[in-house]
């Protein structure tokens, strides 16, 4: 009997040492092991989501911009490529999903040179005589984009945008210089074909180009690169005096602009 007491009692010993070593063992293991991941941590999940709910975001905005005019069977309006610089103020709605919509105004000027050669009325072999077109155009630029933003590294997005643009028509002041000879100067004036300075938007040209435009860039904090590209899609010679008579322009640009 004292024999199987020794042994019970022997065994309870071993069962407690036991039990002590797992409580000690419990104690020294990392706190990693013994609590929830905070890999997916809830706090870090929701400062995200509050990056894309509802709100407003304003932007001052400048860049440098290039324009084409193209014109079809038209031999007052040549083809030129004016360049420039804008500079405005935007603001953005943020919707959710990583959407966002944008809407502003930005001032654009715009400066281009091009030469339109006539043959001699009284030498026709020769092409010597010519006008020299200075074109200063001045817009009020009114974007409406829809964003999608990319979320990359830290602060770190990608974002794309597509939609209209209307570019209202301030001024486009052709500053001529004339190296005409008199004859073929009379001639240029029987013909109505203007070779006298003078603002096209006064009466040729239409004042609203309509524009659609697609683009993207990248953003670090408050900062922000895109360019994009705008393709004009109304004619904007007012009176056509020939069959298909047209001329658009199309835009393309890089900005940098700062969130308030």
């Amino acid at each position: 009997m004292q024999r199987f007491m020794r042994r019970i009692g022997f065994l309870i010993l071993i069962l407690c040492l036991s039990a002590g070593f797992i409580r000690a063992d419990e104690r020294t293991k990392p706190a990693m092991q013994i609590e929830d991941n905070t890999f997916f941590d809830p706090s870090r999940k929701a400062e995200q989501k509050e990056a894309y709910t509802f709100g407003m975001e304003y932007r001052v905005e400048a860049g440098y911009v290039q324009h084409w005019q193209h014109s079809t069977k038209d031999i007052n309006y040549r083809d030129m490529y004016l360049h420039g610089a804008r500079l405005g103020a935007t603001f953005t709605f943020l919707l959710p999903l990583h959407f966002s919509l944008q809407t502003g105004a930005l001032y654009t000027i715009l400066y281009g040179v091009s030469e339109q050669h006539w043959a001699s009325t009284y030498l026709p072999s020769l092409q010597t005589e010519y006008i020299k077109h200075r074109v200063v155009e001045h817009n009020l630029t009114v974007p409406v984009r829809a964003y999608y933003t990319i979320p990359l590294w830290k602060q770190l997005n990608l974002f794309f945008y597509t939609g209209p643009q209307l570019h209202i028509g301030l001024a486009e002041n052709d500053h001529m210089q004339q190296h005409l000879s008199a004859e073929t100067k009379e001639w240029l004036n029987s013909q109505n074909i203007p070779n006298e300075p003078y603002d096209r938007m006064s009466d040729e040209l239409i004042r609203a180009n309509i524009m659609w435009g697609l683009g993207g860039g990248l953003e670090w904090d408050r900062y922000r690169l895109q360019s994009g590209y705008d393709f004009g899609l109304n004619n904007l010679i007012k009176h056509p005096q020939l069959t298909k008579q047209q001329m658009t322009e199309w835009g393309w640009f890089v900005s940098f602009s700062y969130r308030l």
